[in-house]
């Protein structure tokens, strides 16, 4: 029997390993996954305005950029991409601590792909630094971080930035007004550095220009702000030319009017003061020849029923004359209590521009108003419209007065021509 050789135990098989990539192909490969992920139409919220597909390609594109400046081997260059790629991937999930969620994202498919332990934790690290409560300890990870903020230093600054406060209004119900806005982008731009040296070496010139702007936009806005505020408050600090013209026009009309109300009383007065005379004097003459001749040489003694339209008209030029003079009389305004309360000649009813008013205020109470009145231009604005109602109300009296005049004037002309009529017909 021939001795049998031992049996030695065989190996067992192992799967064979999958083949390495070869370098920047897993950029490519998270590029395209990552389009796939945040294209249109995809599960990415649309309230997102700002962090969309569009900022994930400009921060991939800056981190490449950062990558070539700094000449990095190609394993950290591809590390870089693909943290740049997946660094807001994890907005599919959640809005805030979305880093997290994108770590998670980026692991789980860096894995799928049979990358290494040591990639996997290389790539999570990265995008973990792009959270602002989370320190950034090396160059690639500041790199990350560099070229999330990248847009600060961009030309179209302001437009991303716009992005950004109209995607919070909408995702975070945050609502700015523009000066609040611009200051709080100018805050966030002042205390950012950039912390790599590639990164310093391509942002900090120009975020140092876009500070400029920022400054001039924020300027500007406060301008506008302040202007907007004080047109929603106007006190007609400023004179305006419409309101000038207005006042001057106004005046102008009640002056014109006050001066016809006083030409027309003028009138009536010497036309009844000439009827009165008349009428007095042949009164006078006849009444002393009626007491110095024989009875029945006089009118009044032949004629009495004569007395009626002269006593009418006598009546008449009477009562009209008096109406006239007390709409010429002169109508002063004025608070007599001014004289025992100085202190209250802001009133708004007191009118410091009329020397009926401001002749009750001793010299020094009046100077004092002034002084006032012309600091505060609502205040002279006030007066003036005081002003221009109170001659208002001087003119209602005069015309009121003077129609009263005219029409005494009419209604006694008709009556001694009737009664002067009637006289006649009596006698033939």
């Amino acid at each position: 029997m021939m001795p049998t050789a031992p049996l030695t135990p065989t190996a067992t098989p192992t799967p064979p390993a999958a083949p390495a990539l070869p370098p920047l192909a897993l950029a490519a490969l998270t590029q395209a996954h990552v389009e796939a992920l945040l294209g249109p139409g995809q599960g990415l919220d649309p309230r997102l305005t700002y962090h969309t597909l569009a900022h994930t390609t400009y921060v991939a594109a800056e981190a490449a950029a950062l990558a070539e400046a700094a000449a990095l081997p190609n394993s950290d260059r591809d590390n870089l991409l693909v943290a740049a790629w997946f660094h807001d991937t994890g907005y599919l999930d959640a809005y805030d601590g979305h880093e997290y969620q994108s770590m998670a994202r980026a692991a789980a498919w860096l894995r799928a792909q049979h990358a290494p332990e040591t990639r996997v934790s290389v790539v999570e690290n990265l995008i973990r630094a792009t959270h602002r409560d989370e320190p950034a300890r090396t160059e690639l990870e500041k790199m990350l971080r560099d070229a999330d903020l990248s847009n600060l230093a961009a030309p179209d600054f302001q437009a991303r930035a716009e992005l950004l406060r109209a995607e919070w209004e909408l995702a975070l119900d945050k609502t700015f007004k523009t000066a609040a806005w611009a200051e709080l982008q100018l805050t966030f731009m002042q205390a950012h550095q950039y912390q790599s040296a590639a990164g310093q070496a391509r942002y900090q010139a120009s975020l140092k220009q876009n500070l400029e702007t920022q400054r001039a936009l924020l300027k500007k806005a406060g301008k506008k702000a302040k202007k907007k505020a004080e047109k929603a408050t106007e006190t007609l600090a400023q004179p305006k030319r419409g309101i000038e013209t207005m006042f001057r026009v106004l005046f102008s009309n009640h002056m014109k009017l006050s001066d016809m109300a006083d030409k027309k009383a003028s009138m009536m007065i010497s036309l009844n003061a000439v009827i009165l005379s008349v009428i007095i004097t042949y009164l006078g003459a006849k009444s002393s020849a009626l007491a110095v001749t024989t009875a029945g040489s006089a009118d009044f003694a032949r004629n009495p029923i004569l007395a009626v339209p002269v006593g009418i008209l006598l009546c008449t030029a009477l009562g009209s004359v008096s109406t006239a003079i007390l709409s010429a009389q002169p109508d002063v305004t004025s608070f007599k209590w001014l004289k025992r309360n100085p202190a209250i000649a802001t009133n708004r009813r007191v009118n410091l521009l009329f020397f009926g008013q401001f002749t009750k205020l001793s010299l020094q109470h009046f100077q004092e108003a002034m002084r006032e009145l012309m600091r505060h231009k609502d205040a002279l604005y006030t007066n003036m419209v005081t002003d221009v109602y109170y001659l208002g109300e001087v003119l209602d009296r005069k015309y009121r007065l003077l129609r009263v005049s005219y029409s005494i004037f009419l209604v006694g002309l008709i009556l001694t021509a009737l009664s002067f009529g009637i006289v006649l017909a009596y006698k033939l």
